[in-house]
């Protein structure tokens, strides 16, 4: 042979004379020539798998999500490293109708000293940690020990109350309610768990809870623990019920027990096997990457699905079983092969956007991807030959309810194809609109488990005190005094005017807060000293060059008027003089980044979109099939986001990642009815309009089947405790259901409306996998498979 002749035959199956899996079956191929290898090996990787399940967890930290997402994250971890922030703290919010009791203060006071000695503990602040200085420097209990009577308590407590800054944010004005601050040591938690540490609090608030006395811990770490709960429980409940609703799903739709554990099986150990490696990988799953689960269990079903239908429809027609499991094996794997391509695809373009828990997701669902393919191209096969071993019979025809659309679906696409083609392009066309204009939106509520007691606490405190979400403004500062010298004091103080005037009076602490003890002639170092080192810290670094002024903002709050307030106070700190002052926070993080996240995911969805409407293009090698693939898969996403521009809910996180995998997942019946469509075109002959009527009657029930088992899998996640998780339910299920509305009743008739466009489509130089001859394969010296494998 000559080398030009070996190149002109390279570049060929390059180009067009190759399968549209890019000769990802081969995997497929290779289970069917060395099943006893293969076996083994699926053996030793479910072991290596199944070994990781036991090491099985779930980390609730929201910031995994913005580790590393750019300016915003940056700025925040340059803050906590530099003060602490209180974003780690714990808040123990007391309430006692008889607060001024002597006895009940007393109680109050022991628990903030049994909080101060907890284990977790590093330091606490509450109004009776408080000292005050005296006039021979030393220092007093600010909430006076061993008071007699109600009257000493209240005048102590609105003493407090309305003469110190910090007890303003401690003490409700109704003297009915109190908070404790607890500083957690923050090495002890990364040990044993912030969720050992909140049972251990609630430990030691227990017995101080009476019918006078009500407390309740809230703050981030007990909203992260609430999450970590949910999360858990979404783990264990998304693949019961997902894999318990495929299974009886499978066995309504195949009318077979067995046949539906046959189909069953493959998305168990497909989800068995992403899990193990997800663990092995990351070494925890995130309240994002826990989702992947679900999604690999019901893309599972839905392939696995196809598969056993086409299986079954070749032993109908008369194929011997064993043969009819390598003949689906050659008709389905290009076309799985491409369907894994295209969700792979979705969920790698998720990476292109920074931040460490969207690049987890989207390398846990390629992972996930990759390993359901291989699932189904490895063990389904020698799973279908030992279930015909064992003497498995082909049970009857699928449930009338599957092909129930069918007769409608061609009947629409025969007699109104061009309307009906028209409209939906229309449509597709002027959904855009929307999908340019909207824009993104976060909320703080969707991230806390729902029906959050910890919320409710903090929203508690927010109406009564300071508040548990807090704005910090870092100030630079130039005289280098560990006691803030007097110029930089002024700089401080102007700063805490200005957000004060924000956030609203007695919001807002900082060393300015301490005038009401300076102006009494005590020294700056001298309250600092009775306010303690670890105090000290959240005002002022220790070598005097920075300054922190610290606003309490509500738990609940809109982005947009974060995004004003922001601006505003940058406005404000510019116009006095201030520009190097920086604001900052944990929302300020969340609510900046995710906007810039959201931007980048729906960029991502953007070319996903287009990726995988070339890949599809290549594949074929056939814009003309990317063109019919196009509206069909096109038109869900955007009457989705659609529907959330005009009902103002705007773009957030999961929502966008929710419609790239959707679509991702939509097109897998878009390529599987064209794969089947070009297969009848050329290996069988048929005419155009024949071939599309053939193609719903072989596979319309199969995409039926699929759909119902995606959306019933994925329904589940929508009673998520999770508001961001129940939404990604929520959005993929429909944007699904609108899908396969797509494929059956659009993608025909945009098919049967074409005509002559699409008739070359039937002379399509790609080659299929059916076309590769193995050992098993009694028509190996043709290049089809002839009448016997090919079924009409």
């Amino acid at each position: 042979m000559s080398s030009g002749s070996f190149l002109k035959r390279a570049l060929d199956r390059i180009t067009h004379k190759r399968s549209i899996g890019f000769g990802l079956e081969y995997i497929g191929l290779m289970t069917l020539r060395f099943p006893r290898v293969v076996a083994l090996t699926i053996l030793a990787f479910s072991i290596l798998a199944f070994s990781q399940i036991p090491r099985a967890n779930v980390d609730g930290d929201l910031l995994r999500v913005y580790a590393h997402s750019g300016q915003y994250y940056d700025a925040y971890e340059h803050l906590s490293d530099t003060f602490g922030t209180f974003e780690n703290d714990i808040y123990v919010l007391v309430n006692s109708p008889r607060l001024a009791d002597p006895d009940v203060i007393e109680q109050i006071r022991s628990l903030a000293f049994d909080l101060e000695l907890n284990d977790y503990a590093v330091g606490t602040m509450s109004p009776f940690t408080l000292r005050k200085p005296t006039a021979d420097g030393g220092s007093v209990p600010a909430v006076p020990e061993g008071m007699l009577t109600t009257d000493e308590v209240a005048m102590a407590l609105m003493d407090l109350q309305q003469n110190d800054p910090m007890m303003r944010n401690l003490i409700t004005p109704d003297l009915t309610g109190v908070v404790l601050i607890m500083f957690p040591n923050q090495e002890k938690v990364r040990e044993d768990g912030a969720k050992a540490m909140i049972a251990n609090l609630r430990e030691t608030i227990a017995p101080y809870q009476t019918d006078a006395i009500s407390i309740e811990l809230t703050g981030p770490p007990v909203w992260s623990s609430e999450m970590l709960n949910a999360a858990v429980d979404d783990q264990v409940k998304f693949t019961v019920w997902g894999f318990g609703l495929g299974s009886i799903i499978a066995l309504l739709a195949l009318r077979s027990f067995f046949g539906a554990i046959i189909v069953a099986a493959t998305p168990f150990l497909a989800v068995m096997w992403s899990m193990g490696i997800i663990l092995l990988t990351f070494g925890s799953f995130s309240f994002l990457t826990i989702i992947v689960t679900t999604l690999v269990l019901v893309i599972s079903f839905a392939e696995s699905m196809f598969f056993v239908f086409n299986w079954l429809a070749f032993w109908r027609d008369g194929m011997e079983p064993n043969k009819a499991v390598d003949a689906t094996v050659k008709l389905v794997g290009p076309a799985a092969a491409l369907t894994m391509l295209t969700t792979f695809v979705s969920f790698a373009s998720l990476s292109l956007t920074p931040g460490q828990g969207i690049r987890e997701f989207s390398m846990a669902g390629a992972i996930g991807t990759l390993l359901l393919f291989v699932c189904l191209m490895t063990f389904l096969p020698l799973l279908l030959k030992f279930a015909v071993r064992m003497g498995f019979k082909a049970p009857p025809k699928s449930s009338m309810v599957l092909t129930a659309p069918l007769p409608l679906a061609w009947f629409i696409a025969s007699k109104f194809g061009r309307p009906v083609s028209i409209a939906a392009i229309i449509v597709t066309v002027l959904l855009l609109i929307p999908y340019g204009l909207i824009q993104p939106r976060f909320s703080f509520e969707d991230f806390v488990a729902t029906n959050s007691t910890a919320l409710t606490a903090a929203e508690e405190i927010d109406s009564g005190v300071g508040g548990v979400a807090p704005l910090y403004v870092r100030v630079p500062l130039t005289e280098m005094d560990p006691n803030v010298g007097a110029q930089d004091f002024e700089k401080i103080r102007k700063v805490h005017e200005i957000v004060e005037a924000r956030l609203g009076e007695n919001k807002v602490i900082s060393a300015a807060s301490m005038t009401n003890y300076t102006e009494t002639g005590f020294t700056r170092e001298e309250v600092f000293d009775a306010v303690g080192p670890f105090m000290r810290q959240r005002f002022v670094t220790d070598d005097g060059s920075q300054g922190l002024v610290t606003g309490f903002m509500p738990t609940i709050i809109e982005s947009g008027v974060l995004k004003q307030l922001v601006s505003d106070l940058q406005s404000d700190l510019r116009a006095a003089g201030i520009t190097d002052a920086e604001v900052g926070g944990f929302r300020i993080l969340t609510t900046f980044a995710t906007d810039d996240i959201v931007r980048g995911l729906q960029l991502d969805l953007t070319i996903s979109v287009l990726v995988n409407l070339g890949l599809i293009g290549f594949a074929f090698q056939s814009f003309r099939v990317a063109l019919a693939s196009a509206i069909p898969n096109l038109f869900p996403v955007l009457g989705t986001e659609a529907w959330l521009y005009f009902t103002g809910q705007g773009l957030q996180l999961t929502t966008v990642i929710a419609l790239t995998i959707a679509f991702g997942v939509a097109v897998d019946d878009t390529v599987h009815f064209l794969s089947h469509y070009l297969h009848s075109r050329r290996d069988e002959g048929l005419a155009h309009l024949d071939a599309v009527k053939h193609t719903l009657e072989r596979i319309g029930g199969a995409i039926v089947a699929t759909t119902i088992i995606l959306c019933a899998g994925v329904v589940i996640v929508t009673f998520s405790e999770l508001p961001q998780v129940a939404l990604f339910g929520t959005l993929f299920v429909s944007t699904l259901a609108f899908a396969v509305i797509g494929d059956l009743f659009i993608l025909p008739a945009l098919l049967a409306a074409g005509g002559k466009f699409f008739h070359p489509l039937g002379k399509i130089g790609v080659r299929m996998a059916d076309e590769d001859p193995t050992p098993d394969d009694p028509t190996a010296d043709t290049h089809t498979t002839g009448p016997a494998a090919t079924p009409t």
